[in-house]
């Protein structure tokens, strides 16, 4: 692939209330996803707006079909999916057992409406209230005990891959008990020091028992890194790649979140930050308030999918993003997709 259709596979495009057709150059052109958000039920007929929207696409053209869908109120896809607890409420009234069944029933509702990755479980360790605006996670995380969050946090995986979608696990290296919300701007995880000691636990074990993909947060760790986890190498590459030996798919968290405004990025300046950092696949868009629904006009999208396409490449152009690691990402995001590479 040409560089900029390389750089193309490295971006989720937002789409707002299910509208993909007006998007569905974009998804031609090739991309590596496409991201439902907004408040609205999902229509009966999502899997055929899907497959409209795609044409007839290669493989490595095909997007990965995302939403988070936790349970409790975090679900992109009511009308699709039945509701379910929160994660919080499972762990309280289920067993690991009764909630990998649960996730596979929810990946077979997702799947049947051709969404094919969930933007979950979160293994955040938490006890608070919340959601909240100054606690991203309250019940979306299933405990503060380290060892509940990871066997149920696992189940939950294990459900979703035996469905067929492909989970995605967050908010690494962990925002619970994080001192703010990185929607609105800047905030911080516990210490590195105290997250070896616990928070990290669920994603180590996640990871040995084949979680395919990570979410990095917009939070800062202290002791480790000042510069928001989606853009930092010595949160992703130094701790998560090498340290954790991760080497699936790693997903941003949104780039148009308050905190990577704060740290002084546009969306496509953190887009090429995070992929230098070894990031492989770059969220935005996704903490839109009803103001601001206008940044999700398709004339919008198409932009900014455009600047960031451009930063990348022009990065390549110069040496500044080495042809390796753009390559690497795109090996990653395709491997997602279930495209087979030919190897020397």
């Amino acid at each position: 692939m040409p560089v900029a259709q390389r750089a193309a596979q490295l971006i989720a495009i937002p789409v707002l209330d299910f509208d993909v057709a007006t998007l569905a150059s974009l998804v031609r052109s090739g991309t590596g996803g496409l991201l439902f958000l907004g408040t609205d039920d999902a229509p009966a007929d999502l899997r055929e707006r899907v497959t409209a929207a795609e044409g007839n696409p290669t493989a490595q053209n095909k997007p990965l079909v995302m939403a988070d869908v936790e349970g409790g109120g975090v679900q992109r896809l009511r009308g699709a999916v039945e509701d379910f607890p929160w994660p919080r409420d499972q762990a309280a009234t289920m067993s690991p057992e009764q909630v990998q069944a649960l996730a596979r029933t929810v990946g077979k509702q997702m799947e049947d409406a051709g969404v094919t990755v969930d933007l979950a479980p979160v293994l955040d360790l938490d006890d608070r209230a919340g959601p909240n605006a100054t606690n991203p996670d309250g019940k979306r995380s299933f405990s503060l005990d380290a060892a509940i969050t990871s066997r149920y946090g696992i189940a939950f995986v294990h459900g979703l891959q035996s469905a067929g979608v492909l989970p995605v696990v967050k908010h690494f290296p962990g925002i619970g008990l994080s001192n703010a919300n990185t929607d609105d701007g800047p905030a911080a995880t516990q210490p590195i020091d105290q997250l070896r000691r616990n928070g990290l636990r669920p994603f180590a074990d996640a990871i040995a028992a084949g979680a395919p993909a990570v979410m990095v947060s917009n939070a800062t760790t202290p002791g480790l890194s000042t510069l928001p986890a989606s853009v930092s190498p010595s949160v992703i590459r130094d701790l998560l790649r090498s340290e954790l030996g991760f080497n699936g798919l790693v997903v941003t968290d949104s780039l148009s979140a308050g905190a990577i405004a704060d740290a002084g990025y546009t969306v496509p300046e953190a887009a090429l930050a995070a992929v230098e950092a070894g990031a492989d696949l770059v969220l935005f868009g996704s903490t839109l308030t009803p103001a601001d629904v206008a940044q999700l006009s398709p004339q919008d999208v198409a932009a900014t999918r455009q600047a960031i396409i451009d930063k990348i490449t022009s990065a390549v152009a110069t040496g500044d993003l080495p042809a390796r690691r753009l390559d690497e990402a795109v090996a990653h995001v395709l491997a997602a997709k279930g495209v087979e590479l030919c190897r020397p």
